[in-house]
């Protein structure tokens, strides 16, 4: 059992010195391998350095004669352009020498003519002294002679000529009026006649209150509520008063908003067929009516477009044309008068040979500011051309609106035009209704201003202020006095009135003499 231990001991003894004996071995070889690889590795590292060397010294070499070869270059195009500056600088300095002799010349010149000159003008002023010595004697002969001073005879020369160029001036006046009218009355007659008879509008005469029929007087009970509170909800939703108690089965809704009683009496009418009466039921009808309303007015704003045949405006600008649907001018509805004016605008363009779209498009637009001008502050001009910029419209468009009621210059043959349509869908019988007071005050205002001329006796308004008559003292206004009388006032009404339409002003001067036979 020993002697088997011992040789187990023995054997692995002596694979112990096997395997270190072998380690040594290869450790030895490895090192032998790696000293050749490191030495064949120094000897090609010297190669590369000696290569590199000789590379980087050729390309020294190839270098510096480049820049040799350049500053040769750059030296030869200096040396050129310096002989080119030095002889443009020559060609200089011989022009400045030229022109300082040429200057020097002139020079000696105005000096030489300066001298005449003095001595032409001592002479003028001696020969000025001794002309104004003669008008003096001339003068004081004249004055003997008329035996008049010359201011006075300054100011009968004067009165003498604006006498003469006052009646000739009048009298020139009245010859270019009645022409310029006859040639323009016949033309003006027939485009009107012509696009009035091809425009066919219907009118409809709008008023502050709308009417609902009740299906019977117990219905009055079942609106007006519990201690009111369905009617009070009413109001309070749509702003408009209700009146009850003053006609039989019917109830008056009274609002100066035409919309909001458009939206009161749709919300009703629906309320009353409906039944159930009560301020969820009421609130609900009125958002259906308000709803419903919108709907009216986009679809006003664009049947409006199609009847005219317009098209490309903005649909913010279509809707409020339909909102104009329920707004009146003098009992006018806006609606209708725009979409006549648009027609006429588009006959009257049509006959006169300009453009016939963009002429309906202005005359559609040209009263777009009424459909707000409840809402915000400024004139219905001004909101419409704040409008049409907004919304890009054309600068023919902005300019029609701005100068319908004579705000401003015209600027285009289409303004004109718009403005003739608008006189004349305003100004024919029926289309507007005007209050007494206001009719009154017009007739007041038109008397004043001819009874404010100096010379005018008295005045009367007739035909329902389309004509004034106007009685003038003979002795202070003459013939040729009446014409320029005539055209004042008339400058005058149009500054200062407003109304539809035109104003004749008649003017006369009637002179008798009365005696007796005894």
């Amino acid at each position: 059992m020993q002697d088997a231990l011992y040789i187990a001991i023995a054997i692995i003894v002596t694979l112990v010195i096997v395997a270190f004996l072998t380690w040594k071995i290869a450790t030895a070889y490895r090192i032998k391998v790696y000293e050749a690889k490191i030495g064949s590795a120094e000897e090609k590292a010297r190669e590369i350095i000696d290569e590199a060397l000789k590379t980087a010294e050729t390309k020294k070499r190839e270098a510096l004669l480049e820049a040799k070869e350049e500053a040769l270059k750059a030296k030869n195009e200096f040396e050129r352009e310096t002989k080119e500056r030095r002889a443009e600088l020559q060609r200089y300095e011989k022009r400045v020498l030229t022109k300082e002799e040429t200057l020097d010349k002139k020079t000696e010149a105005l000096e030489k003519r300066e001298s005449r000159l003095s001595v032409r003008e001592a002479e003028l002023e001696k020969s000025k002294q001794e002309i104004e010595k003669f008008q003096e004697k001339q003068l004081q002969e004249l004055e003997k002679i008329s035996g008049l001073t010359s201011e006075q005879a300054k100011e009968y020369l004067l009165r003498t000529v604006e006498e003469e160029v006052k009646h000739e001036t009048a009298i020139m006046i009245k010859e270019m009026e009645s022409k310029a009218k006859e040639e323009a009355d016949k033309k003006a007659k027939d485009y009107v006649v012509t696009a009035i008879q091809r425009c066919a509008a219907d009118h409809v005469a709008e008023a502050t209150i709308s009417v609902v029929q009740l299906p019977n007087d117990e219905m009055k009970g079942r609106i007006i509520g519990r201690e009111g509170r369905n009617i009070r909800t009413l109001e309070t939703l749509t702003g408009v008063d209700l009146i009850i108690d003053d006609t039989p089965e019917a109830v008056i809704l009274s609002a100066f908003d035409p919309i909001r009683r458009e939206i009161a009496r749709i919300a009703l009418e629906k309320l009353i067929v409906d039944g159930r009466i009560h301020p969820a039921r009421i609130e609900e009808m009125v958002e259906k009516a308000q709803k419903e309303v919108e709907i009216q007015i986009k679809e006003a704003g664009e049947a409006a477009t199609l009847e005219v045949g317009v098209h490309g405006i903005h649909p913010e600008l279509v809707k409020l044309i339909g909102k104009m649907k329920f707004r009146t001018s003098y009992g006018q509805n806006a609606l209708k008068h725009s979409i006549e004016v648009a027609i006429l605008s588009g006959l009257l363009a049509g006959e006169i040979g300009v453009d016939v779209r963009l002429a309906k498009r202005a005359g559609l637009l040209h009263d777009i500011g009424k459909s707000i001008d409840h809402e915000m502050e400024g004139t219905h001009v001004q909101i419409g051309v704040d409008l049409c910029r907004k919304y890009k419209e054309p600068a023919v468009v902005i300019n029609a609106v701005e100068a319908h009621h004579g705000d401003v210059e015209f600027q285009t043959l289409i303004a004109c035009i718009v403005q003739a349509a608008d006189t004349i869908s305003a100004a024919r019988p029926g289309a507007r209704r005007e209050t007494l007071e206001t009719y009154t005050n017009r007739l007041k205002q038109l008397e004043d201003i001819t009874n404010s001329f100096k010379g005018v006796d008295k005045s009367y308004a007739i035909q329902a202020g389309r004509e004034v008559r106007v009685m003038v003292i003979p002795d202070q206004i003459t013939d040729a006095d009446m014409i320029l009388l005539a055209r004042d006032l008339s400058k005058k009404i149009e500054s200062e009135l407003e109304y539809p339409g035109q104003i004749k002003v008649n003017v006369i001067r009637e002179s008798r003499v009365t005696d007796y036979a005894k």
